[in-house]
């Protein structure tokens, strides 16, 4: 039995509009982690965001600051 976690990115339009964009499983956080996951959002399309919300993820801010740095966290 291995303990994994399941991060779920969701999406909310300016227009309120939602939309999952991915699910990823991790056994672990980091930086690289997230900035991995940012990096594939942004080769999937995502230009720009706004806010990103997330409850004292590991390495998520030092990523945020890479991947989008005029984004609020």
């Amino acid at each position: 039995i291995k303990k994994l976690a399941a991060y779920v990115i969701l999406a909310v339009s300016l227009t309120g509009h939602k939309e999952v964009l991915s699910i990823h499983i991790g056994e672990n956080e980091s930086a690289k982690y997230w900035l991995g996951v940012l990096n594939e959002l942004k080769n999937r399309g995502v230009k720009d965001v706004l806010v990103i919300c997330a409850d004292g993820l590991s390495g998520m801010k030092e990523a945020v600051n890479t991947a989008f740095p005029q984004t609020e966290l």
